[in-house]
């Protein structure tokens, strides 16, 4: 590979619960004369996938129990929405100054486990996580290749903080089609020093090129990455889960 080009994709409408979402990402890569070609790696906001899934929550629905209540008036937060973590979050990692870490069904450790009222298409409205964001990205892969008539992979993406680093990257949190780690252990650099930890994850550096012509503001939660070809099998978003004895941080 010598040469990789990521193009957003623009003009979806707001995404409502039970939305083709395929179609329609191949409606506006159309409009935009963009095709939905074969080995095209489609990348894809996790928010629009849970909005056409029905991850949805109004606050107005929610009543918070005692726990999400005092942690809401330690930190001057809405109780609501506390309460709504709470049922996404598998195990509290950390609460402090406000913030609060979780691990969520997925294994994923994350702030508020996912849950995220920017960009939610309504006031008083959070998203959730897809309940299963490697299963949502190989329906989507299978309507491309129906609607699009093309193979290609998806990646499902969110944006996560980082333990050793300022600032917010995106990841893929889902994954179909397309290798998760590339690993070189046990190979050798050019003076035959041998390899032993280094495992590049593949689908994390396609899904934070992509933000970058995505934005946060723009209204553009779509992607074609073009240009990569893997070179190892199909893997899933669970293969970048650590487990809590390896992770230094818990």
């Amino acid at each position: 590979m010598t040469q990789l080009t990521v193009t957003a994709v623009k003009g979806l409408p707001e995404i409502r619960p039970g939305d083709d979402l395929a179609t329609l990402i191949r409606d506006a890569a159309r409009a935009g004369r963009q095709d939905i070609r074969e080995g095209d790696i489609v990348v894809i906001a996790q928010k629009i996938v849970s909005k056409s899934e029905g991850r949805i929550v109004h606050l107005s629905d929610v009543v918070p129990g005692e726990r999400a209540r005092a942690m809401a008036a330690e930190a001057g937060k809405d109780a609501r929405q506390i309460e709504v973590v709470l049922s996404e979050c598998a195990k509290i990692v950390r609460w402090e100054r406000g913030i609060l870490i979780c691990e969520t069904r997925h294994g994923f450790v994350c702030a508020n486990a996912g849950v995220d009222r920017s960009n939610a298409g309504a006031p008083d409205t959070v998203v959730l996580l897809p309940v299963d964001p490697d299963a949502s990205a190989k329906r989507l892969r299978d309507a491309f290749a129906r609607s699009a008539g093309a193979t290609v992979a998806v990646v499902v993406t969110d944006t996560f903080g980082r333990a050793w680093r300022e600032g917010h990257t995106n990841i893929a949190i889902g994954i179909a089609g397309l290798p998760a780690l590339k690993r070189y252990v046990g190979q050798r650099d050019p003076e035959g020093y041998e390899l032993r930890v280094t495992e590049i994850a593949v689908a994390d550096e396609i899904a934070g090129a992509a933000e970058l012509v995505m934005g946060k503001l723009d209204r553009c939660p779509v992607a074609i990455v073009r240009g990569f070809t893997p070179d190892e099998p199909a893997e899933t978003a669970q293969e970048y889960v650590r487990p809590a004895e390896r992770d230094l941080f818990r």
